[in-house]
């Protein structure tokens, strides 16, 4: 398999939906002229994560549907420049609307549809309906097959989002985010691949976004080579706060030997031993008393 191209669209939004389609059409178009095979973009693209210091009704009214024209028109940008595109959205539901992302393979065809698990309740996130499980699947690129999973900015601070997507076969974890990228989140990053085996890209928005800074980065989670004597830094790909399209080159052959060798991910794990992790009826404790009961279901 050849280097897989990466490229995460570190973008300020726009005003509009309109207006987001079309900026994100011409940075995808701008993506493919610098060769990514795969163009990321950061959080709840289609309204620029504009849920904060507004009224909870005036932005609810702006989810659209994941088969709606927004995303149909990515759909087709992706087959026209027979690449790979992972856009997000703020997704209309028969309930609460969800923070989603939607991957399109490079003959504009939907692979996967997943919604933020682990939403930021103790803030205005309580207003999203959750997603109900981590997905992966084979996405057709032109430097070959992958199998792509995906977890929404939150998601990261819990392992178990992580190791699920790897248990389902995931080799690269897509990561949408809106949020300031500082040391720890940084560092869950490189654990979740490092961990895990598997490569890690997240897009993040630039510094000039409330409460962002860019640093978009790819981990590709091999830290051990034969020719090394000791362990080499994982982190292909650090971004800085600007405005931008980055683009990480991803040795999938090298990520795959280094599964077939290494004792990391699923290689000695004991599933048996970890039960009290499903175990709801035990005294839990750190969980704040106003989460509780939600933390039980």
């Amino acid at each position: 398999m050849k280097l897989l191209k990466i490229a995460l669209l570190q973008i300020a939004p726009c005003g509009t939906l309109n207006e987001n389609l079309e900026k994100g059409i011409g940075f995808c178009k701008k993506a493919k002229s610098l060769g990514a095979d795969i163009a990321l973009f950061p959080e709840m693209w289609s309204n620029g994560y504009r849920i904060y210091d507004r009224p909870v009704e005036e932005w609810i009214s702006e989810a659209i549907p994941a088969d709606g024209e927004f995303t149909s028109a990515f759909a087709e940008t992706a087959k026209e420049l027979e690449m790979a595109v992972g856009i997000t959205l703020l997704e209309k539901t028969d309930g609460a609307p969800r923070n989603s992302m939607v991957l399109f393979d490079r003959f504009g065809e939907r692979r996967l549809v997943c919604a933020k698990v682990h939403t930021c309740d103790f803030d205005v996130e309580r207003n999203l309906g959750r997603g109900e499980d981590f997905y992966v699947s084979g996405l057709d690129t032109a430097a070959g097959k992958i199998k792509v999973g995906a977890m929404i900015c939150y998601d990261r601070e819990f392992p178990e989002s992580a190791r699920i997507l790897m248990l389902k076969g995931a080799e690269l974890i897509l990561v949408p985010n809106a949020c300031p990228m500082e040391i720890n989140r940084l560092s869950q990053l490189r654990a979740r691949a490092y961990e895990n085996m598997l490569a890690v890209a997240t897009c993040n928005y630039p510094e000039t976004v409330p409460d962002c800074n860019g640093g978009s980065s790819v981990f590709d989670g091999v830290a051990y080579l034969p020719e090394l004597e000791g362990s080499r830094d994982t982190c292909i790909l650090q971004a800085d706060g600007k405005e931008g399209i980055y683009i990480a080159e991803l040795d999938i052959d090298m990520l795959r030997e280094y599964r077939e060798r290494e004792v990391h991910g699923n290689a000695y794990r004991r599933p048996d031993k970890y039960k009290l992790l499903l175990d709801n009826m035990i005294e839990k404790p750190f969980i704040r008393d106003d989460r509780r009961q939600q933390s039980d279901v």
